[in-house]
């Protein structure tokens, strides 16, 4: 087997690994063997245990893993878009969107709480805010056409959306304002069964589109005139990546608030592991990175008790590894 090979193995080992871990630690410790049986069906010497195991830690486990890849994936994407390696999945503002629609739905409540569950009201803000910043990105794709000028302004419209949420922070009351706080934590744990389905199908339908795009993400990765004498349509893959990477990460956002650091920091992760920069092969190793740092995430909050907020450990696990990418490009300067 190729070492590439072994390396894919190894990290789905690694993966699994951390998702029996993450099934097994919290509040109450579940031995792995129970974790087993509770899974399973078998005996248990609990039966709160099969509780636990099955309708709180399995949807937590299982979003996590879904998320954590998903947004390694866009920050591939997004990468490799625009040749950038600190681009990450919310360089576009698409986060920032999905952000100002929970803000005007979270801090605008009694207007809302009459129409709509308050869970549901939040999901559908985050998913129509991430919709109008990508439509706008794309209408200034087809505009402009040029993509650092797209990065300039995807940068310029999540600072207008992070001015919007401060301005409604200020005129918003102190509840309210403690809600949309706790939710930019970022949070694992809100997705329940029943709306697992909504996040995983459309994460796993971008993540197959992710594959698909292999070979021309690898084409683009030598400047738009070589993908172009290749016969790929820049424009056209320009916004099939973006339309994809919205998918994702507005997906993630919506169930589990912004996330910092996991899609910006694993694909250097994978890279270096791989030391490769064929998509065929990253794709698949940066989502299973992403995923098994997603659980590694969910293990260590659920360890630090429930008051310690996920993107303090993302952002714990993730800046060493930016400092690290900025301090390498800083010698590849020099040289």
């Amino acid at each position: 087997m190729h070492r590439n090979g072994y390396i894919l193995v190894v990290l789905t080992a690694i993966t699994a690994l951390l998702f029996f871990v993450d099934l097994a630690v919290g509040s109450v410790s579940i031995p792995l063997g129970e974790v087993w049986s509770a899974l399973s069906g078998g005996p248990v010497s609990d039966e709160a245990w099969r509780s636990i195991v099955r309708e709180v830690r399995l949807p937590e486990a299982l979003t996590a893993l879904v998320a954590g890849g998903a947004l390694a994936a866009s920050g591939l994407l997004m990468q490799t878009l625009f040749r950038n390696p600190l681009a990450g999945p919310s360089v576009l503002g698409i986060t920032s969107g999905s952000g100002l629609g929970v803000a005007v739905v979270m801090l605008a409540a009694p207007v809302w709480s009459s129409f709509l569950p308050a869970e549901a009201a939040v999901t559908l803000a985050a998913f129509g805010g991430a919709v109008v910043l990508l439509l706008l990105i794309l209408l200034a794709d087809h505009r402009i056409g040029d993509g650092i000028t797209l990065l300039i302004v995807g940068m310029m419209a999540g600072y207008l959306c992070s001015a919007l949420v401060s301005v409604l922070q200020m005129a918003s009351a102190a509840s309210a304002l403690k809600g949309f706080v706790m939710w930019g934590m970022g949070s694992f744990g809100q997705v329940t069964t029943a709306r697992l389905p909504w996040l995983v199908v459309p994460c796993l339908l971008a993540l197959v589109s992710a594959f698909a795009l292999a070979k021309p993400l690898d084409a683009l990765l030598l400047g738009d005139a070589y993908a172009t004498s290749l016969g790929v349509s820049v424009h056209r893959m320009r916004r099939i990546t973006i339309g994809v990477t919205a998918v994702l990460a507005g997906t993630v956002t919506a169930f589990c608030g912004p996330i910092a650091f996991l899609g910006l920091a694993t694909p250097h992760v994978a890279r270096a592991l791989l030391r490769t920069s064929e998509h065929l092969r990253l794709v698949p190793a940066t989502i299973l990175t992403g995923a098994a740092l997603g659980l590694l995430c969910d293990v260590v909050v659920r360890w630090g008790g429930s008051g310690l907020p996920l993107n303090a450990v993302t952002s714990l696990l993730g800046v060493p590894v930016v400092l690290a990418v900025l301090w390498k490009g800083k010698r590849w300067a020099r040289a």
